[in-house]
């Protein structure tokens, strides 16, 4: 469907109510034109196909590996903890997610200044799913000419048998991705068996139902339309390139004068460029756009068209990268830097972020110890004459392992722990142990003096932790 809305323009050598005046028509909207992708090999391709090997690889397998026991990756929102290789994560370090999500817009911003949309090309799981999903229909319903005659034939049993069998393969690969997404925060063995035998949660057959549909929708469907109109970053790449950012480019200089012919044409004497206008780049282009245009926000740098390009030039034996990874800078004959300074600014600051998060890890101890003092009372005499205040301890074991804890408290002289002094916390649990703390009245100098009380593992030596508190005793 689409919506036309009639423009006057007016011409500034008459006056504007001369009825002269030019109109034209100008599209608001436009459907979607269906874009046949034809397949292409080529050095570009092969490296797609092994980053999206090693991808998909990971993403449906991690949920499946466990480590002593616990997922290799595993989201526990009802219980606040989250599995990442090995670790445990709790709500309180949620810093360290929002410096992986700094060093992650970082990386972006300090890749797109060097090499442009390769995240997009590459890794993107819009552009993953996309390429798997024509892999599919390549293999079912033909070549880019046989899918075009097939969609324009009459309906056939043969038609419905490869469009039934192509949607019902695209459904059970988004099936399957839905499944293992949301295996990451419901234990992916519980959820298999639990959905198939209706012991599962509403929710979790929504949210599995829910990312098959958007799989389905967004890699069958919508495909560039996703990349051109809902992603944000093809907007705002701009304000991240500049001339010697290396991107997919058409060489204008080598190219034009464009022009078809022979192998045995000579192209000097016939006064054309290498560019044979074979229209090749236009039909591996994923996103439907002419690179020979310039460059264009459209474009995710996937390299097919290099592929088809290097392959037609070989055939003419012209020199391969008519189109190529190549800066703006380059096709104007001047030298290209790496180093610039929005590189060593992106760089830098993504430096530092990956150093304070790896500081962070590494001094960061899994076990927690705060000490409340009961306010309902400022102190007591036992039956001893001894001055005692009254605590709670509040121990988190944050590690993979249970862990017994040893409590002794010091900063003043004859100070005593007169309670439990040991307690067995399990793995990712909490516990809660009162503590009361008894001095001699004539060791009391201050009526407000600081103790520090100290939790050491007896089943981890390197962990050791220790807390202040305030003791409150009479007025000498």
């Amino acid at each position: 469907m689409s919506s036309q809305i009639p423009v006057k323009q007016i011409d500034p050598k008459t006056d504007a109510s001369n009825n002269n005046n030019k109109q034209e028509t100008v599209e608001l909207y436009a459907s979607r034109k269906k874009i046949y992708v034809k397949e292409v090999h080529g050095l570009f391709q092969r490296i797609r196909f092994f980053s999206l090997m090693a991808l998909m690889g990971m993403y449906f397998a991690f949920c499946w590996i466990t480590i002593d026991g616990a997922p290799l990756i595993y989201f526990d929102l009802p219980g606040r903890e989250f599995h990442l290789y090995g670790a445990t994560f709790y709500p309180k370090d949620f810093i360290l997610l929002s410096g992986m999500l700094i060093i992650s817009a970082f990386g972006l911003f300090f890749v797109t200044t060097l090499f442009g949309r390769v995240w997009c090309g590459y890794t993107c799981p819009q552009t993953v799913w996309t390429f798997i999903f024509m892999w599919v229909e390549e293999r079912i319903e033909g070549s880019r000419n046989k899918r075009m005659k097939l969609d324009k034939s009459p309906n056939s049993p043969q038609k419905l048998f490869k469009k039934s069998l192509k949607h019902a393969v695209w459904l059970f690969i988004a099936l399957a991705t839905g499944l293992t997404f949301v295996g990451y925060f419901y234990p992916i063995r519980e959820l298999i068996v639990d959905l198939f035998t209706f012991n599962a949660n509403g929710w979790a057959y929504f949210w599995v139902m829910f990312f098959t549909v958007a799989t389905y929708l967004n890699a069958g469907w919508m495909r560039e339309q996703v990349c051109l109109y809902m992603c944000p970053y093809a907007r705002f790449q701009s304000v991240m390139f500049d001339p010697d950012t290396r991107v997919v480019s058409y060489d204008p200089n080598r190219g034009e004068p464009r022009g078809g012919r022979k192998k045995s044409v000579n192209k000097d004497e016939a006064g054309l460029g290498d560019c044979i206008d074979c229209g090749l780049c236009v039909q591996v282009c994923p996103t439907g756009i002419d690179i020979r245009d310039g460059l264009q926000y459209e474009c995710i740098g996937c390299a097919l068209c290099i592929d088809a390009c290097d392959e037609v030039m070989e055939k003419m034996d012209y020199p391969k990268g008519l189109i190529r990874y190549t800066t703006e800078s380059e096709l104007e004959g001047k030298p290209s830097k790496l180093a610039r300074p929005r590189t060593f600014g992106y760089g830098a600051v993504l430096l530092a972020m990956v150093g304070a998060i790896v500081f962070t890890l590494m001094t960061r101890v899994p076990a927690e110890l705060d000490v409340l003092r009961d306010r309902g009372s400022l102190f007591n005499y036992n039956g001893q004459g001894l001055v005692e205040n009254s605590y709670t301890l509040k121990i988190a074991n944050m590690s993979e392992v249970p862990q017994t804890y040893r409590i002794s408290v010091s900063g003043m002289e004859t100070i005593n722990l007169s309670t439990r002094s040991e307690v067995t916390v399990a793995s990712g649990e909490h516990a809660s142990l009162p503590a009361v703390v008894e001095v001699d009245p004539e060791a009391i100098v201050d009526s407000n003096t600081t103790i520090t009380f100290q939790m050491k593992s007896l089943t981890d030596e390197t962990l050791n932790i220790t807390t202040e508190s305030r003791f409150v005793g009479p007025n000498r």
